[in-house]
């Protein structure tokens, strides 16, 4: 009489349970940076319609509008977003919040620049802005959760 053997062994299962154990410990912080990062760039798509009233206001000329009045400050749109401050100069400054336990609180800024040059508003409206560098001074968010594109550039 012939016995035929069905299933695994006790060994082959413990050897995939380790192997997915061992998986799941190197994918979650990766997935959970990933998640961070998802709703930190969706805060600094927001701040778009910031980059573009200080923009406008630099282009148009006249005087400065001093800070806090740049015409952004409460219409960002984001969930992620606790508050957003700008300063004389026109650097907006961004509070997350609803992200993460460590990211909550943390600034993120985005300052207009006139020639590759921070932009002064004393001495440089009715100049048009060039380019913005999101991610530099002012900014206390860890570089591994801001997107590359945000990154002091």
């Amino acid at each position: 009489m012939r016995r035929s053997v069905h299933g695994f062994t006790l060994v082959e299962l413990m050897i995939v349970v380790a192997i997915i154990g061992i998986l799941s410990a190197v994918a979650m912080p990766a997935y959970q940076n990933y998640s961070v990062r998802a709703k930190v760039s969706e805060v600094i798509l927001a701040l778009s319609s910031c980059r573009t009233k200080i923009t406008e206001v630099y282009q148009s000329g006249g005087s400065a509008p001093g800070a806090g009045n740049w015409g952004c400050e409460s219409t960002v749109g984001s969930r992620y977003a606790a508050g957003v401050t700008t300063d004389d100069d026109g650097v907006a400054t961004v509070t997350l919040t609803n992200i993460a336990g460590d990211v909550n609180g943390k600034k993120i800024t985005l300052a207009p620049l006139i020639a590759g040059a921070p932009a002064v508003a004393a001495s440089d409206m009715g100049k048009g802005v060039t380019s913005w560098s999101c991610g530099g001074s002012g900014t206390d968010l860890g570089l591994k959760y801001l997107p590359s594109s945000c990154r002091g550039i």
